[in-house]
């Protein structure tokens, strides 16, 4: 199912990997208008997630998540989040290239003495 649909994606905003059928990754649509809908329907967040299939757990940190990115709640935001996730992602890269390279430059070292 695609999750990027325009309009609301409340209901719709799912999408399940098949090879991972009990893990569900929700659009960051879908993520805003569960936390408005919480936010301005006046039901209880234990009824908005009954009536939407979502574990509070989830709903829970998605509602901390944006109190963070909205400067009410202190933590690392969203966008930082995705930069540490990046940039720890490019060191695991460089440290296994630099890895190669050692190994290669041992391995041309033996070469040349032979």
């Amino acid at each position: 199912m695609d999750t990027h649909d325009e309009g609301s994606t409340l209901r719709k905003g799912v999408h399940v990997d098949p090879q991972h059928k009990t893990r569900r990754q929700f659009s960051k649509q879908f993520k805003a208008e569960t936390i408005a809908l919480i936010r301005s329907s006046g039901q209880s967040l234990p009824q908005v997630c009954r009536d939407l299939d979502l574990a509070e757990s989830v709903v829970r940190h998605w509602l901390a998540q944006a109190e963070i990115d909205e400067g009410r709640r202190e933590g690392l935001t969203t966008v930082e989040r995705e930069e540490l996730t990046r940039l720890r992602r490019e060191n695991r890269v460089l440290r296994e290239e630099r890895e190669i390279l050692k190994k290669a430059a041992t391995f041309f070292a033996r070469e040349t003495t032979r």
